[in-house]
């Protein structure tokens, strides 16, 4: 099992930090290609079945079943994927992992640069890794745990299966993705290439969290006209775009921020303005993991706009709302089995679950909404897109326990193809 740590640290000495705001390239760096060839290597060395990676950086291959053909026949294919970008918001290039072995508590100095401590108090899970070993980064960088623990557990997890072939599995599809940080992973996956009936993202945080609903999102757009006038003679006809965009979110200052709320509440998040006096556009993001919740914020926001345009006669003003993503929870709620024989998985692996949701979105919401229900499980990291990320070790081995039980559930003949079933016919 101290492969997966092997592969981990390989993998995050390859800068793959994805660019925000690129429109004339897919993916939206060179570099995030460099690992997936890397992949590609390794895939075909384990003899996987169609290994390749296209011009888009996405990688897939496909682990064939080993069971009886009557029994593989009826056994779902089961997707794995994890994405191949860092966060564009720390540097991912240089990374120089550092493993802290045998953690006995209190603080972490991080060498590279001493002012970055990480501490109990301000990172409580650290107290279930006591005597575990901890990796981050020098302090400098980012670590890359997002997503590269990911990559690393599901390679891990196909290793394990072509060394040990008495563990039974149906086909099993794999895919590595670019652009995720940037909110484009799942832009020209081929869905219908890859085949599965349902998959996992091996994406989400702390050790036995299994995370199926994510925020619905929204994008407002407010556009705002003033009039202009020279200020010197503008007595009685200059109307101040800016100061309208100030009087909107005023008014919008009392309702649930993200600097406000937690768990499962919602928000609304002004997070750009560009223009000036005359002409200026604002974007605000909507956040809630209920539907009824974004029409309140949508609501919430046209009164304020409404507001504004009799309070500032002569300017115009437009809203337009459009969508992000939607709560993954609407798509799996129909399948039921997906989440549970995950959270059975868990169990089996020796790791207490539990239950989670996603304050952002997830590649997972995408596909489920494009047909292939997609909840997504824990890779054991902490402090994503920060230079203090962290992950266990023990965490990543629990991680990659739990896959392998998950294949071997699915390939369970009392359940397989029983689609639309519960577990009740597994053991606890």
């Amino acid at each position: 099992m101290s492969t997966v740590l092997d592969r981990f640290l390989r993998y995050v000495s390859v800068d793959t930090q994805s660019q925000d705001g690129v429109t004339d390239r897919f993916p939206s760096t060179d570099r995030q290609k460099d690992l997936g060839r890397i992949l590609v290597q390794e895939l075909k060395d384990l003899e996987l079945t169609g290994v390749s990676m296209d011009e888009n950086g996405y990688v897939t291959a496909w682990l064939p079943a080993n069971l009886p053909p009557q029994q593989a026949a009826a056994v779902p294919v089961v997707g794995f994927l994890a994405h191949l970008d860092t966060s564009p918001e720390v540097s991912g290039a240089g990374v120089t992992p550092v493993v802290h072995r045998r953690y006995a508590g209190g603080d972490l100095v991080l060498p590279g640069d001493p002012g970055q401590v990480l501490r109990p108090e301000e990172n409580p899970e650290l107290q279930r890794h006591i005597g575990d070993d901890i990796v981050t980064s020098d302090g400098t960088t980012l670590l890359g745990a997002d997503n590269k623990a990911g990559i690393a557990e599901i390679m891990t997890m196909l290793s394990l299966l072509v060394d040990r072939p008495e563990i039974p599995h149906g086909r099993l599809a794999v895919g590595f993705t670019p652009d995720e940080e940037v909110g484009n992973g799942t832009k020209y996956f081929d869905v219908a290439g890859f085949g599965a009936a349902v998959a996992y993202t091996v994406d989400g945080g702390r050790v036995g969290c299994i995370e199926y609903e994510n925020f619905n999102a929204y994008t407002a757009v407010i556009t705002i006209e003033g009039v202009g006038v020279h200020p010197g003679y503008g007595k009685g006809k200059l109307v101040n775009a800016m100061k309208i965009a100030a009087f909107i979110l005023k008014s919008l200052d009392a309702d649930p921020a993200p600097e406000t709320t937690e768990g499962r509440e919602g928000f609304i998040h002004p997070f750009a303005v560009t223009g000036g006096a005359v002409h200026l556009e604002m974007k605000l993001l909507l956040r809630d993991f209920e539907m009824e919740g974004i029409t309140v914020q949508k609501e919430r926001i046209q009164r304020a706009a409404d507001s504004a345009v009799k309070r500032y006669p002569g300017a115009e003003v437009r809203v337009t709302f459009s969508e992000s993503y939607l709560n993954m929870k609407q798509r799996l709620a129909a399948q039921p089995e997906i989440v549970e024989y995950a959270i059975e998985a868990a169990r089996r692996a020796g790791v207490t679950p539990e239950r989670g949701i996603i304050r952002g979105g997830t590649d997972g919401a995408r596909l489920s909404f494009a047909g292939l229900p997609t909840p997504n499980i824990f890779t054991g990291g902490n402090n994503f897109h920060s230079k203090l990320e962290w992950i266990a070790v023990q965490g990543m081995e629990a991680t990659v326990r739990t896959l392998v039980e998950l294949v071997k559930i699915w390939a369970d003949p009392r359940i397989s193809g029983r689609n639309g079933s519960d577990s009740s016919g597994l053991d606890r």
